[in-house]
């Protein structure tokens, strides 16, 4: 039994079943025994592999959105350049890069990431040198006039709540104790009153406050003082009912509760709900796209076809992998499964990825 499972078994024994925004939040962040507190759990020798750490090309193009968001907010001598979950800061540290060939961007750039892990923030002090980014606990301490934020993979590791609707109506799922002692799943006693979403019995009902609160502070932030935002991740185009908690370890699927603190717990996003709170907060909407109709639209094809062109024939068929793996389409493939969105000042024109308008090319 882990360390973290030992303590949540005596934790729901001496005060009761948890929610799971709650297990899902000391599963993840326990300041001890949390899964990103431990470990740096990216690529092959971990348990996932972003799309950062699949290719170059993807924090590239990420950096050139940026540096184009930048110049319609008016290009200001000054701002913040904020990334959410910077991972082991591979996608920082491409876009920085790629951002050289545009003049006055790196200058007026001020790097901030927002982090609570002590071991990936070792690793993205190395790869951002630098840069002299500064760190930050939560994303309020982090806006601060022009931002351009950028959230890859972000929203799907905050917690959220789930209700399952019965014979008498929404029950909460929680986690609670078996009568072995084991971790198990059940529903609470009370039915939610407040609810009068309709749906058969068995139907499964997320709420994501947590993101939607993410989502919401950036929106008021960038409607007051301007700038962008981009979000990058798993989920749906459109709310539905059903459950999407997942657990991965070693590049698997495994049982959620069997292993807490060992394994990564996420949630597929659902981007019509983020929508609707950059909306209702007053930033203007852009997308949600595919990430694949993004990343084309931005020139993943003429970026691999220039990078091939300088490779020999290994790397060129390690970048024709990456390119597929990051468009393919699919109900479970990349290109399709993930979708981005942008949210920005109201006074902001459509930026590149959302209205099929193209980058500037590398050379």
């Amino acid at each position: 039994m882990s360390a973290l499972k030992a303590e949540l078994t005596r934790l729901i024994a001496a005060e009761g079943p948890l929610p799971i925004s709650r297990f899902m939040a000391l599963a993840l962040g326990h300041p001890r025994h949390g899964y990103y507190i431990t470990r740096d759990p990216f690529g092959q020798e971990g348990d996932f592999t972003t799309a950062p750490e699949i290719s170059q090309m993807f924090g590239e193009l990420i950096g050139l959105w940026a540096a184009h968001a930048w110049q319609a907010m008016g290009a200001p001598a000054h701002f913040r350049l904020i990334e959410l979950g910077p991972g082991r800061g591979t996608l920082m540290a491409d876009l920085l890069r790629a951002t050289r060939i545009v003049p006055g961007f790196r200058e007026a750039a001020s790097v901030h990431l927002v982090e609570t892990s002590p071991t990936l923030r070792a690793s993205q002090a190395a790869a951002l040198h630098a840069a002299d980014p500064a760190w930050h606990d939560s994303l309020g301490s982090a806006l601060d006039g022009p931002v351009v934020v950028i959230g890859n993979e972000f929203l799907d590791a905050l917690p959220l709540d789930q209700f399952v609707m019965t014979q008498q109506g929404w029950r909460e799922r929680l986690v609670g104790l078996d009568a072995a002692g084991g971790l198990t799943f059940g529903l609470a006693p009370a039915v939610e009153d407040g609810f009068k979403l309709r749906a058969q019995a068995g139907s499964v009902f997320e709420q994501p406050a947590a993101a939607l609160a993410v989502t919401a502070e950036v929106a008021r932030h960038l409607a007051s003082a301007g700038g962008a935002a981009l979000f990058i991740d798993y989920g749906s185009a459109r709310s539905g009912f059903g459950d999407t908690l997942q657990a991965v370890k070693r590049h698997a699927f495994v049982d959620p509760l069997a292993e807490p603190g060992e394994a990564d717990l996420t949630v597929h996003v659902d981007f019509e709900r983020i929508g609707q709170a950059g909306l209702q907060a007053g930033a203007a909407l852009h997308g949600p796209s595919t990430q694949r109709d993004f990343l084309l639209a931005l020139g993943l094809a003429d970026r691999a076809q220039r990078l091939s062109q300088k490779a020999g024939p290994a790397q060129r068929d390690g970048i024709s992998q990456a390119f597929d793996r990051l468009t393919a389409t699919g109900a479970t493939e990349m290109g399709e499964l993930f979708k981005a969105i942008a949210l920005t000042h109201p006074a902001m024109p459509p930026l590149p990825g959302f209205d099929l308008h193209r980058l500037p090319e590398r050379g």
